[in-house]
């Protein structure tokens, strides 16, 4: 019987498109943006700051000094974090599960992400448990991330369900016991979840 549902934030809650940002960063340093994205993503700066090893300030400083962009710290961050658009399918879903079944939040995200956006999302307070990898230390699909979320949902992981957009992340949760669904599209997750005996009334 599940009792918990455990919902991914990037393309499960609010799509994102980090052309967006890269857009920005281009005008500030006028470097193309692929080869932008190959400094920033490639050189593992970004993942080091979605696990909380390095700081927003830092995070800030190091893509300027790769980039040589001049941008204020206040407008990077919010250049940086005006990339999301809510999947109000998926968060109509949220508010119709709550109070029916315990709901988290796991996500690999940085501080900015969270501060700016995520936390001020409506929904946002619909959660009983949040994981955020920069808080926890770690990203998915390590087990550790999966383990803090269900502690924090006081649940066994035969009685969760994990929603993710990337197949080795849902993997992830079911290495731990956890059912796994890959979200592809509201539908096929509402036929998934109707599989699991999850249904919103």
């Amino acid at each position: 019987m599940i009792r918990g549902v455990i919902f991914d934030f990037g393309n499960v809650i609010a799509s994102f498109d980090v052309e967006i940002f890269l857009g920005k960063l281009r005008d500030w340093s006028g470097i193309e943006a692929g080869t932008l994205r190959e400094r920033i993503y490639g050189s593992g700066l970004h993942s080091r700051y979605e696990r909380g090893d390095i700081s927003s300030e830092r995070f800030y400083r190091e893509i300027s000094r790769l980039t040589g962009a001049r941008v204020s710290a206040e407008e990077f961050a919010e250049g940086f974090t005006d990339i999301f658009t809510p999947l109000d399918s998926t968060q109509g879903l949220i508010r119709a599960l709550k109070g029916k079944y315990r709901l988290g939040l796991l996500s690999n995200t940085n501080e900015w992400h969270f501060l700016r956006h995520i936390r001020k999302v409506p929904i946002f307070p619909l959660f009983d448990a949040v994981t955020l990898s920069f808080e926890v230390g770690a990203l998915k699909p390590e087990p550790e991330i999966y383990l803090d979320a269900l502690r924090k949902l006081s649940l066994p992981p035969e009685e969760c369900v994990f929603i993710d957009d990337i197949g080795k992340y849902a993997e992830g949760a079911a290495a731990l016991g956890i059912r796994g669904i890959r979200y592809t599209n509201h539908a096929n997750l509402l036929r998934a979840l109707s599989g699991l005996g999850v249904a919103p009334p």
